[in-house]
């Protein structure tokens, strides 16, 4: 099992569970509970549902929080709207403060990653964050594969935050003799129904791979990417951008550089 500073890092990425400064006198109680630790509240804002939202930072980390109107409930959490849109990565992308994605490509670059796709001259590189057990990473690497034919690479980082045999599963697929091999049979045998499945998680993984996820968690955080997940690519002009949670189908060929492919699966017509 990670260390507990791992599970602390993986924690953040997941939850968007933090401590807060105190920011009003009218606060509710838990807010005021956790801003006793020191951390900051850096905004407030009307999210979904009559929801307020609570940018905060802790250590150099952003994460958000949510209240319920009458103020004796708070959430921590992915927000998705019916639609199955990722409204907790809008509000990261609308309200965090935004990284120098310039100067942290090279980190993306150097990470503990799984290369599928093109391996000679491929076309276009993707960075995909993901945790094993992620329905939407599922999907994501779904809605890929035709462009993966069609010369992409992408460069699946794994994080481990969503259940207790996510980091079990992450470093099987990292201490694989052929990673490629790992990832693929995770995905090929990741069960929808409860987001379970997958390759044989390990019960004891390595030190230096918990490090590498624990990197990679730091690295989804200092993206400001609130869960999984997360893309991050060059453009032809050389900007890096990221796209926080599931695309939209018709944004793959802006995040691949590549010709829009056909995509029949139909557990992506929602994202059409």
């Amino acid at each position: 099992m990670p260390s507990a500073r791992v599970l602390t890092v993986l924690l953040l990425a997941a939850t968007g569970a933090a401590s807060l400064s105190a920011h009003a006198e009218n606060s509710p109680k838990q807010i005021q509970m956790l801003t006793q630790s020191g951390a900051k509240v850096l905004k407030t804002f009307k999210a979904a549902s009559n929801l307020k939202g609570w940018v905060i930072s802790q250590d150099g980390h952003y994460s958000l929080l949510f209240t319920t109107p009458d103020n004796k409930t708070l959430l921590a959490g992915e927000l998705i709207d019916e639609s199955g849109n990722n409204l907790s990565a809008r509000y990261a992308k609308e309200y965090f403060p935004q990284p120098d994605l310039t100067a942290l490509f090279s980190e993306f670059e150097h990470s503990a990653y799984v290369a599928e796709g093109a391996q000679k001259s491929p076309k276009s590189v993707v960075y995909a964050i993901f945790d094993p057990n992620c329905p939407f990473c599922h999907l994501a690497w779904k809605a890929l594969q035709p462009y993966e034919k069609a010369g992409l690479q992408v460069r699946w980082i794994p994080v481990a935050y969503l259940t207790e045999s996510s980091a079990g599963k992450a470093a099987a697929i990292l201490e694989a003799k052929d990673r490629v091999a790992a990832f693929r049979e995770n995905e090929q045998k990741y069960n929808p129904q409860n987001h379970e499945g997958g390759v044989q998680a390990l019960a004891k993984p390595g030190a230096s791979t918990l490090q590498q996820l624990q990197a990679n968690a730091e690295l989804m955080q200092k993206i400001g990417a609130s869960g999984t997940p997360a893309l991050v690519w060059k453009d032809s002009q050389g900007k890096v951008h990221v796209n926080a949670g599931m695309p939209r189908l018709s944004a793959l060929p802006a995040i691949t550089g590549l010709p829009e492919q056909i995509e029949t699966d139909a557990s992506l017509a929602r994202f059409r």
